[in-house]
């Protein structure tokens, strides 16, 4: 990947050259954003912004580390809860020095929680178009091989998507294998075995040592009605396994992901934007 970082003592900023499409064009992304004040963040934005348009880059788009795969979006509006487990977290500031240099928001995401209840545990019914396993905790690198599969076919229309190779997937993944609880991935297969859906939870180690809370991370599934099987599956199982409250994390406004989220209750505690700038050349 091709990119180029500019650091102050109080500031830093990285161009991706070769980001997503965004409105059926290339762009770049602006990643790696921290400043101490917003003079520093403009001053390093501002680098930014003349590199890419000397590179002939046409649009920008951030916070986003190059794809969506890695950390992306500013926290745009807060109850002030603490944050999450691999949540995304700016100062308020380097939001406003975006803002300021022409950024405007393209995408819209939200978090919500929701307390699990007695009524957590009532189960769906089944479906003889597939089945739900949960994973048994065996060969973490063929599972996250499997969901690697189907996450290039179940995400490839979202917006901003961008295709990573399997071993970039698999860097980001394996370290993650000792936090994991295993009851906390779920599959959905099809009555010949394929993998038709999965669902990847991981408690909000965040919190505390024995966490109350439990996120419910990502999602994909590619036959009607599996996500939402895995999704009242995975309230079910945290519920039974004694975690207190579900966070859905990270869901774009226009997702079906969002109408579920809705139908379970849930309040939503944060919301984040993704920001596109087009440059004048």
């Amino acid at each position: 990947m091709r990119q180029e970082s500019f650091k102050t003592d109080q500031a830093a900023i990285t161009v991706f050259l070769d980001g997503p499409l965004w409105n059926g064009q290339p762009t770049a992304t602006l990643g790696g954003f921290r400043s101490r004040n917003a003079r520093s963040g403009q001053e390093v934005l501002s680098k930014a912004i003349g590199f890419a348009r000397q590179q002939g880059v046409e649009q920008l788009i951030g916070p986003m580390e190059g794809d969506s795969w890695h950390s992306y979006r500013f926290i745009t509006d807060t109850d002030g809860s603490p944050p999450f487990l691999m949540e995304p977290n700016n100062q308020a500031h380097e939001l406003e020095v975006f803002m300021k240099a022409g950024f405007r928001q393209i995408g819209s995401y939200f978090s919500a929680r929701v307390p699990l209840t007695p009524e957590s545990t009532q189960r769906p019914m089944p479906s003889s178009e597939f089945k739900v396993e949960v994973w048994d905790g065996k060969d973490p690198e063929g599972m996250f091989g499997q969901v690697y599969d189907l996450s290039v076919n179940a995400f490839a229309e979202n917006p901003f998507y961008k295709t990573i190779s399997r071993n970039a997937f698999m860097s980001m993944y394996m370290p993650l294998v000792p936090l994991i609880r295993k009851e906390l991935v779920l599959f959905a297969r099809k009555p010949d075995g394929e993998l038709t859906g999965f669902l990847f939870g991981i408690p909000n180690y965040s919190e505390a040592q024995t966490p109350k809370s439990v996120i419910l991370k990502t999602y994909a599934s590619m036959t009607k009605g599996a996500g939402r099987y895995l999704w009242r599956e995975f309230h079910v199982i945290a519920a039974r396994n004694g975690f207190q409250t579900a966070i859905h994390a990270l869901i774009h406004d226009d997702n079906l992901s969002a109408l579920r989220s809705i139908a379970e209750g849930a309040r939503v505690f944060r919301r984040y934007g993704l920001f596109g700038l087009r440059i004048a050349q």
